[in-house]
């Protein structure tokens, strides 16, 4: 009952703020391309001795989309993707985070999208976006919605693709990067570098242009120590970061670096939006997104 009446209220805080907002689009569709249902999950999960059915945990196919206020589709169209973390889904952690307001504060001219993954389970298990093209195949579906909406034009193609993340994103995150079929040109983790470490240094040492910022904290259960590991192997690679304390980044560093680990003094849950807003932050200086006033 408490699920359902959180999963209410969001539903009608989203609903409220695109009244609010008059110019903000949200459209809901179901994939066939997203992490569930799929035939790993298929009979649910079990973690720490609690079982998670898989018809309210693992079955769910919905992706959200969020077209800005005064978004100017042009030849190509950047999308930004949002993956959640444990015991969330793609609702709470809108609200809960803030993640709207603060993409539309950013005043890129991009999408934001939500993709569901395990819901309200403490599963990092990305299901079918591990495996080979689907995440690209989750591309076309979200730009077909959108042409069929008349957001985009029937030729506009797909810029640039950033993903962003909370804790237990990390895997799914990893896995597109390596199978997902599509060019990533930046990575976000907020408090979420929990493994895959080489999937992500792969990814770096892939391209120049690839921009990975992780946030980590010594409060996210491992995070601090997977960082540092990460930043040896870059060490070993001759791949140049910088290490900034949170309250020490300047807005030119995030423009100028290629690789970037932040440690934040925050709790777990509040390293994107309490009291910082620092998605709006990323976005806002973001090397692959353009103003809103910058046709693509």
């Amino acid at each position: 009952m408490r699920i359902l009446l959180l999963l209410l209220l969001s539903f009608l805080y989203l609903l409220s703020f695109a009244q609010k907002e008059n110019e903000l689009q949200l459209f809901r569709i179901t994939s066939a391309y997203t992490s569930f249902p799929d035939t790993i999950r298929a009979i649910g999960h079990t973690y720490n001795k609690i079982f998670y059915p898989a018809a309210m945990h693992y079955s769910d196919s919905t992706v959200l989309i969020a077209v800005p206020p005064h978004f100017k589709p042009g030849k190509y169209v950047d999308v930004v993707f949002w993956f959640h973390g444990w015991k969330n889904n793609i609702d709470t952690a809108a609200v809960y985070f803030e993640l709207i307001k603060q993409f539309i504060a950013s005043k890129r001219n991009a999408l934001l999208v939500f993709a569901e993954t395990a819901k309200n389970a403490p599963d990092s298990y990305g299901g079918k976006l591990e495996q080979p093209a689907i995440f690209k195949n989750l591309l076309k579906d979200v730009l077909y919605k959108l042409k069929t909406e008349k957001i985009i034009s029937k030729n506009v193609k797909t810029g640039n693709i950033v993903l962003a993340g909370h804790s237990g994103a990390f895997r799914v995150m990893a896995y597109i990067l390596q199978n997902g079929g599509a060019e990533i040109k930046q990575v976000i983790l907020f408090d979420g570098l929990y493994s895959q470490v080489d999937k992500y240094t792969a990814w770096i040492l892939a391209d120049a242009s690839h921009q990975f910022i992780n946030l980590y904290t010594n409060k996210g259960g491992g995070t601090d120590e997977v960082s540092q590991k990460m930043m040896q192997i870059l060490r070993e690679k001759s791949i140049t970061f910088i290490n900034p304390e949170e309250k020490n980044v300047l807005t030119p560093m995030l423009k100028t670096n290629q690789v970037i680990f932040i440690h934040s003094l925050k709790e777990h849950n509040d390293v994107i939006n309490r009291p910082d807003y620092n998605f709006r932050l990323f976005m806002e200086n973001s090397n692959a997104l353009n103003p809103l006033n910058t046709p693509n």
